[in-house]
């Protein structure tokens, strides 16, 4: 379960359905060019927090079926709704995915003893490892060392995507767990995350530049540092351009640029003006 993951972007049409064509290419792309490890199924990326349950099986499936047993997948099953979160997970296991996750929940402050019980009755429903997602930025949920602790006691918790720029509770973390797998969620620092030894990471840019990211932890585990700073400084130059001009919009206009049926983002995300598509036109061809 270790390396790279791109957390897998999704094919929409103009009406918000799935574009199963253009999710299977997106599959592909990750598989085939990217060279990814892994795909990391209905996160942010992937809009999922946008699309219905039935939309998440539809994605669930597809992506199973196109990438087959070619790379590890990891299915994002966290919900508001604890029904909709176990129905995801047993539905992710029986398709076959490695391993699910999902993020803490949000919106409600929620005290860690809910959401302790909160991944607790999603592994009391389903046979599958998990995966927490921790992104404090997005869920204003911030855990302790001691509250990841309290949670990597059960022994189907298998470890963490840890999308925070807490660097000293990734390094006491990574200390006292050595066992658990320690993902990286910010594609920006993945350098300084390589350092501390974590795992692997998963990363929206990665479906466009999965083999810069690959670079870059192969080379901090080497201790060559300076050429891994280097690569970095590149894929966060791309990085910068692709922000400045819409994160998720961008990467589905370089994917199209790429020959990649994409589709467009659903609403109320904006669609890119002609002008925001030729600055990823302009991205594609000075960064990849």
């Amino acid at each position: 379960m270790k390396g790279i993951y791109s957390a897998l972007m999704c094919s929409f049409d103009e009406q918000g359905n799935v574009n199963e064509k253009g999710l299977r290419e997106i599959v592909r792309y990750n598989i085939d060019v990217s060279k990814v490890d892994g795909l990391y199924v209905n996160g942010s990326t992937g809009e999922n927090f946008m699309i219905s349950t039935e939309q998440k099986k539809q994605i669930f499936e597809i992506v199973k079926d196109e990438a087959g047993d070619a790379v590890k997948l990891i299915a994002q099953i966290g919900s508001l709704n604890m029904e909709e979160a176990v129905e995801l997970a047993q539905f992710a296991t029986d398709v076959g995915y490695d391993a699910i996750s999902a993020v803490t929940p949000f919106y409600y402050k929620f005290d860690f003893e809910e959401i302790k019980d909160y991944y607790f009755t999603i592994l009391e429903n389903v046979d599958n490892d998990l995966i927490i997602y921790s992104i404090p930025a997005l869920t204003g949920v911030n855990m302790s060392l001691d509250q990841f602790g309290e949670l990597f006691e059960h022994d189907k918790v298998i470890g963490v995507k840890f999308t925070a720029p807490d660097f000293f509770l990734l390094e006491r973390l990574r200390h006292a767990y050595p066992d658990k797998l320690i993902y990286s969620g910010f594609d920006e620092m993945l350098l300084s995350a390589s350092v501390l030894k974590v795992d692997g990471a998963i990363g929206s840019t990665f479906n466009v530049n999965g083999v810069r990211a690959r670079q870059i932890m192969e080379l901090a585990q080497k201790g060559q540092i300076d050429e891994a700073r280097e690569i970095q400084k590149v894929t966060n130059d791309l990085i910068s351009a692709i922000l400045d001009n819409g994160l998720y919009q961008t990467i589905k206009e370089i994917l199209k640029y790429k020959g990649v049926s994409a589709g467009v983002c659903r609403k109320p995300m904006k669609t890119l003006d002609e002008d925001g598509v030729a600055r990823a036109k302009q991205i594609t061809k000075k960064y990849l």
